[in-house]
């Protein structure tokens, strides 16, 4: 049987871990060097999802005192991706809430793209719109869309103990249909669930099969309302052995730091970064994120690199 070296990183003892931990270090140095990408998103669409992912406050199935609205106007969209890039942030998505997007809000997401891009043609813009057809996302990259998002979430073997309305297979599809269009993909999930360590194997498994460009690591934080608003599943450290474990299976993609990490990682944060190779900045969907300067200054404590300006 093939060596799992991510089963390896869970599973190694704490003297172990921390020869792991610095070959997947200069894994980092060798493919990224010392710079930090960063992203940001904007909640374009918020609420009234009908699928019942146990961990998302925008389930209309779940009572969670969150801000509903419809997609914000093309106006909106463009004003808050050319601040994000105005400030340094590298990519800039559009993220809306449930199963997928309708033809009419495709459209003004699409010319918001156009937009954007007829005032900073280098943007790099990103879009997380659920399950997509080929024409709808073909229709994205003729606008100038670089990259799409959309999430495994977990394993596929634990997938139902998570959402029951979306099927795991439609969302790894969507991925592949993407990557068909020619457009790059950001595809990853959230860690602190329930899963085991075979879960995570698993996940890691699935991501290297779709060879996907981007994996968005996210860590839960149990959100009052859901049903995992107990969960307590991670520490600093079994963050940290995630984030060696995807370094050390997938050295030259980009692992990506996302929500959770103030709340899971707490004063490791650092050491995150000496791993993965850009953060997510800025809000979350429905929770805030860190300050942008304490980001700014935790990557140069470190004598790494970014675009930020502040």
């Amino acid at each position: 049987m093939e060596r799992d070296i991510v089963l390896e990183v869970l599973n190694a003892s704490n003297f172990k871990f921390w020869d792991f931990f610095f070959a997947a270090f200069n894994l980092r140095r060798v493919f990224f060097r010392n710079f930090v990408e960063t992203c940001a998103i904007l909640n374009a669409k918020s609420g009234k999802c009908p699928s019942d992912c146990k961990f998302c406050a925008q389930s209309a199935k779940y009572n969670v005192p969150i801000k509903v609205y419809p997609l914000l106007s093309k106006q909106e969209l463009v004003a808050y991706a050319l601040k994000a890039f105005e400030r340094g942030i590298d990519r800039f998505s559009f993220v809306t809430s449930g199963v997928s997007l309708s033809r009419k809000d495709i459209k003004v997401i699409g010319e918001a793209v156009e937009e954007i891009l007829s005032f900073v043609p280098s943007a790099r813009v990103c879009a997380s719109l659920g399950q997509l057809s080929k024409e709808d996302l073909k229709f994205l990259k003729s606008c100038g869309l670089k990259r799409y998002h959309h999430n495994l979430e977990t394993s596929k073997e634990f997938y139902p103990e998570i959402s029951s309305y979306q099927r795991w297979e439609d969302r790894f599809k969507t991925v592949l249909v993407a990557k068909e269009v020619g457009l790059e993909v950001c595809c990853g999930g959230i860690f602190g669930l329930g899963e085991s360590e075979e879960d995570v194997a698993s996940f890691v498994r699935s991501l290297k099969e779709l060879e996907v460009d981007s994996v968005p690591v996210n860590f839960l934080k149990p959100i009052k309302g859901t049903p995992l608003e107990n969960a307590n599943f991670l520490t600093p450290l079994a963050c940290l052995r995630i984030l060696v474990a995807l370094r050390l299976a997938m050295p030259s993609v980009s692992i990506r730091v996302c929500g959770g990490r103030e709340y899971n990682l707490r004063d490791l944060q650092p050491f995150a970064v000496l791993l993965a190779d850009a953060l997510m900045v800025g809000n979350y969907l429905t929770t805030k994120g860190r300050n942008l300067q304490d980001d700014k200054e935790m990557i140069e404590n470190l004598n790494f690199r970014s675009n930020l300006k502040i």
